[in-house]
């Protein structure tokens, strides 16, 4: 009798956890779908795409984790193995760069934005946007230096470097040029007043109230600055949900804001 007794005992115990593991595994699923997306991107796109990852956490429960830096130094980290999930880079050459060493998601890739190059001066100066001509540069570098982005390797560097060529100023001022690792650090040295002027896109000089728009440089002077955004091939799944949200209305007009374009298919 005893023995039949600690033989039920046994199997209610078995019983007891199967029933325990059967319960649990929903709730491990359920937890499973919150996942982490990892986001490459320009450095110019900052504070606009963190709005936008913003809202897309609140509507999915995923959480966005962004990297922003010059387009080079992230297509180059990505080739050599970073975890990224997916790549907004500021021109197509760095996209094609990942794509030919990485491999994209097949079906997952577009031209997202449009944006637009701009001469800019510290606030202080209270500058108002005039036609671009040597004796404005002149003028307001005296011997002060010329903030840009690398000009052989940054998108917002090989533009604007592409810009001043073909309007005929360059050889007045590469000499003077202070090159930094992204635009926003090229930015940044106008901001603090530690260079005279600089040659940004049109959404930083918006983004930073201590800086003022010196002058538009001709769009027809450099080749068309677009953001291609892709899926990279060994991405998540959510990342493919968070590239179709950025085509939503909802995105294109948190971009529409900070100054960018967007581009129709």
């Amino acid at each position: 009798m005893n023995f039949v007794l600690k033989w039920f005992q046994v199997c209610l115990i078995k019983i007891r956890a199967l029933l325990a593991v059967t319960l649990v595994l929903p709730v491990l699923a359920g937890a499973g779908c919150a996942d982490d997306l990892t986001v490459f991107a320009a450095a110019s796109l900052k504070e606009s795409l963190q709005e936008v990852g913003r809202v897309f956490e609140v509507e999915t429960g995923h959480r966005v984790v962004f990297s922003f830096a010059g387009s080079s130094l992230l297509a180059r980290q990505i080739v050599l193995g970073a975890p990224a999930d997916l790549f907004l880079s500021a021109n197509g050459v760095w996209m094609d760069y990942v794509a030919e060493n990485n491999g994209l998601r097949a079906g997952f890739r577009q031209d997202l934005l449009e944006n637009r190059l701009v001469l800019v001066a510290p606030a202080r100066k209270q500058a108002q946007a005039q036609e671009l001509t040597p004796a404005l540069l002149q003028s307001h570098l005296t011997d002060g230096r010329f903030a840009m982005a690398l000009v052989e390797a940054v998108p917002a560097g090989i533009y604007g470097k592409s810009a001043l060529e073909n309007l005929g100023l360059w050889n007045g001022v590469k000499t003077r040029v202070a090159q930094s690792d992204n635009v926003r650090a090229a930015l940044a040295l106008v901001a603090t007043g530690e260079a005279p002027l600089g040659l940004v896109y049109y959404s930083d000089a918006l983004a930073e109230p201590r800086v003022s728009v010196l002058a538009n440089i001709p769009q027809q002077s450099h080749p068309a600055i677009r953001y291609p955004v892709a899926v990279l091939s060994s991405a998540t799944p959510i990342a493919e949900d968070f590239f179709l949200f950025l085509k939503g209305e909802g995105a294109k007009a948190i971009f529409a804001k900070a100054g960018f374009l967007p581009i129709e298919e």
